[in-house]
């Protein structure tokens, strides 16, 4: 099995979290990661991701697939047991709806907030609250966006967790907090908590000076 599949990816990539999360949820344990140096690509990425040269890349059967959210979707249909996507066609339509939100929108104006010119950061701090104040609406009382259990939404939003925390402590910019958003702040915990999702984040301290490294130079 590990021959048939493998994943490219690196450690402090939110999106490369997202794919082991989901594999993790499905029982595949079995698969061959490679680390990648985003700053050194190697031949292999360059061959499997011309592209655009990012990661992460699952390489199954010899065929790439490309981006997180195509990446969830092949993962879910091609496996059985543990489902990501809802079944229901509206709920479904819904939940890629907000993962698109978060990639699109969210993190974009997270990071305008924490790294972006210093002139611009009071209004990109104003949008990623009202951005936030939507997803804190939106997950009401539920555990988890899908509900009682971990799905594609979820997934989508590790970006939340760990690496909002290390954004936020590395810039000194405080987005995300308990008394603004108890019903995120809840989620995040419950999600951190789960054996899917804490076996396979980074270290926070490292994470946390390499996106200062990163994004504050």
């Amino acid at each position: 099995m590990a021959e048939e599949l493998s994943l490219l990816g690196m450690w402090a990539s939110p999106f490369s979290c997202r794919v082991k999360i989901a594999l993790k949820l499905k029982g595949v344990v079995q698969y061959k990661y490679i680390e990648e140096d985003l700053f050194n690509k190697s031949p292999l990425l360059l061959k499997y991701n011309p592209i655009n040269e990012k990661v992460p890349v699952l390489v199954h059967h010899g065929n790439p697939l490309l981006e997180s959210l195509v990446i969830l979707e092949y993962i879910d249909e091609t496996w059985q047991g543990y489902p990501i996507f809802p079944k229901d066609p509206y709920e479904r339509a819904v939940a890629r709806f907000w993962a698109k939100f978060i990639d699109d929108k969210l993190l974009p104006a997270i990071r305008r907030a924490c790294w972006g010119e210093e002139k611009g950061r009071d209004k990109a701090v104003e949008e990623v609250t009202k951005l936030l104040q939507l997803l804190e609406k939106e997950i009401k009382e539920k555990r988890f966006f899908g509900g009682e259990t971990i799905g594609l939404v979820d997934i989508v939003a590790d970006v939340l967790c760990l690496w909002l925390r290390s954004f936020e402590e590395g810039s000194g910019v405080e987005l995300m907090t308990r008394e603004k958003f108890p019903k995120l702040s809840k989620w995040s915990h419950e999600f951190v908590s789960t054996s899917a999702v804490k076996e396979n984040l980074p270290p926070k301290d490292e994470l946390t000076v390499f996106l200062k490294n990163l994004f504050g130079s």
